[in-house]
């Protein structure tokens, strides 16, 4: 059998780069002595999430890959043997920029990068403004826990981009996150927000017969326009199974490392029994690759 433990750290952010990634670090040292041999970090998890205003400034804190950043954590990645998913702000170019997810390998090398696809533009979440679309695709990362289908966030709610990372052969889907509540919203509507996060990524993992590992940030975090009452960050980082089963839930308001047994090779044996992909027709998807039939 091929078991993996994972970790999923979940964290609050401060203005304090530093901080954070020196707390991210410790976290990914606590869970490595736990036996952990793939870590994944949330969405940004070097900063504030910076999208809830559109500010020029902000453009200081990208920063290249390789870079500052990569380097620190490939040194902890081959001093402690794992396999770290990390998401950072990349300037690519003077005036290109990234949403990037980086997979460390456990020797310290960088296995690959995937820049964010989908790209929002919400109130509080003016991604637009920030991030260029992703150019690379919706490519697996292969690396010796297995082959990761890396995708960012907003990637959540498209089933497209989960399929085609499982059809190139992904073991495991992974969602650095950073999605939380306008706290003015009505207890009811958080909850069916909430509710639709974790029903919309289990669906990708029954879907397609594979694992799915969400790591979302904790934490409010004000608006510095103070035109809103910021975000609060909802937690609820978890593991699903290949039928979506929850392996392990986190807190919604407390910072947690998240720890979960993995079995890559259930998915094979799900598959068999639930054979999606022989069933696709293909020959009737065409117009999958519009916006819309009308």
């Amino acid at each position: 059998m091929k078991n993996l433990k994972v970790a999923l750290i979940q964290h609050s952010n401060s203005s304090d780069v530093a901080h954070n990634l020196a707390k991210s670090i410790e976290g990914i040292k606590e869970a490595a002595s736990k036996g952990a041999k793939l870590v994944v970090l949330q969405e940004l998890h070097r900063s504030l999430y910076f999208c809830q205003t559109e500010d020029v400034d902000m453009f200081d804190l990208a920063e290249t890959i390789p870079g500052p950043t990569t380097n620190a954590l490939s040194a902890v990645a081959k001093e402690c043997g794992v396999v770290i998913v990390s998401s950072l702000f990349e300037k690519r170019a003077a005036g290109l920029y990234h949403n990037t997810a980086v997979v460390l390998e456990a020797d310290g090398t960088i296995a690959g990068k995937y820049r964010k696809m989908h790209i929002p533009d919400d109130p509080g979440f003016y991604e637009k403004f920030y991030f260029t679309p992703g150019d690379m695709g919706f490519q697996p990362i292969q690396t010796s826990v297995g082959k990761l289908g890396v995708l960012v966030c907003w990637d959540q709610w498209f089933p497209e981009g989960a399929r085609l990372m499982a059809m190139a052969g992904a073991e495991l889907l992974i969602y650095p996150t950073a999605i939380g509540w306008d706290p003015r919203d009505e207890q009811d509507e958080q909850q069916r927000q909430l509710d639709a996060w974790v029903i919309v990524q289990r669906a990708h993992a029954v879907a397609n017969g594979v694992p799915v590992l969400s790591c979302n940030r904790v934490g409010h975090e004000a608006d510095p326009s103070d035109s809103s009452e910021g975000i609060l960050f909802w937690g609820n980082s978890f593991v699903a199974g290949p039928q979506g089963e929850i392996l392990a839930h986190a807190d919604s308001q407390q910072e947690e490392i998240l720890f979960a047994e993995v079995d890559l090779n259930r998915s094979e044996n799900v598959r068999r029994i639930w054979p999606y992909l022989r069933d696709r027709r293909i020959d009737h998807y065409q117009d999958l690759t519009k916006i819309y039939r009308d």
